[in-house]
């Protein structure tokens, strides 16, 4: 069963206009998206169909009068800059950057061409922006989680899977360097908690694999996984291992638990790149990022899978059942 389920599919209705304009010899605009992701993820090309459907809502049409160039690096750390590099010299109009590791590679390539950012935690931390209201420079956008929301993800776990003892916290350093943030909140909260943590941070699919197992070999443990750019593309593998190991687990992906993983508590994603196509329009017609404030999750989804749970030998309450926004039998 799943509940508040968004639909996509609008942009029809504005595509004649679009393609009459651009017929009569309307300017072809260009933008590039530098994307942390692997252009067969199914989740995440649900997402960027949202971003072009809002596009063409406010008459942007890719193939008509819109270009969209595309750089995937599947979420290997040293694929950015080289990507990065290539959409800079296509001298695009605005860039579309969905990850931390996208925003860095492109603010080392320009500092002139406008850069709209998602799934970024902490910008101002990170050097990208002066501040949330007035940015400045080239970049803006939509910020991802706040790093409070770390007592969320444990508390979840805790409630959930009650004899939890021990948790993991996994991440990628290179591709998550905010991590640390999101670390030291769970590790203040967990002794109210009466659990201890670990940190887990692995940057290749044998270190997620060693970690996991290591990990494993003491009872009762649970863990937190962060789903940067790098962590996300290996989600499969995360899940599978958690199984394996009968570790109750909880993202920050809704792709998480729809594909097996126990709880994902995250921002509204589909509501980033709304916002993010609507930042790209503005900036076409003529506004300056450094103008355009970034904007922070309004809200979140929790999402609990069920199935999973009931493998774990877990039993959900009805008070999570009822608040969850989508659950997976």
């Amino acid at each position: 069963m799943r509940r508040r389920q968004f639909i996509a599919g609008l942009g029809s209705t504005v595509a004649w206009p679009v393609l009459a304009r651009a017929q009569q010899g309307e300017r072809v605009r260009r933008i590039g998206a530098l994307l942390a992701r692997t252009e067969s993820d199914p989740y995440f090309q649900a997402r960027l169909q949202t971003f072009r459907t809002r596009l063409q809502q406010l008459g942007w049409t890719d193939g008509d009068n819109l270009r969209i160039d595309y750089r995937w690096t599947a979420g290997i750390a040293g694929r950015f800059q080289p990507a990065a590099a290539e959409l800079v010299s296509l001298k695009p109009a605005v860039i579309l950057a969905d990850a931390t590791p996208s925003v860095a590679a492109l603010k080392r390539e320009t500092q002139t061409i406008p850069i709209v950012f998602v799934n970024v935690t902490d910008p101002v931390a990170q050097g990208f922006i002066a501040s949330l209201a007035h940015p400045g420079g080239n970049i803006t956008g939509f910020a991802q989680n706040e790093f409070s929301v770390g007592g969320k993800w444990l508390g979840l776990l805790k409630d959930t899977a009650p004899r939890t003892a021990r948790v993991g916290v996994m991440y990628n350093p290179s591709t998550a360097p905010y991590a640390d943030g999101f670390a030291r909140v769970i590790e203040a909260d967990a002794p109210s908690y009466g659990v201890t943590t670990v940190r887990m941070l692995v940057q290749s699919a044998a270190e997620i694999d060693g970690a996991v197992k290591a990990f494993a070999q003491e009872a009762n443990g649970g863990l937190i996984v962060l789903s940067d750019s790098f962590l996300f593309v290996h989600r499969d593998r995360i899940v599978a291992l958690a199984t394996e190991h009968r570790l109750p687990a909880i993202s920050d992906s809704t792709a998480w638990a729809r594909e097996g993983g126990l709880i994902a508590y995250q921002p509204d994603g589909v509501e980033a790149y709304r916002g993010a196509a609507s930042y790209v329009d503005r900036i076409l017609r003529g506004a300056k990022a450094s103008e355009l404030p970034v904007q922070g999750p309004t809200k979140y989804l929790l999402s609990v899978n069920l199935k999973t749970a009931k493998a774990l030998g877990l039993k959900i309450s009805e008070s999570l059942l009822l608040a969850a926004d989508e659950v997976i039998e």
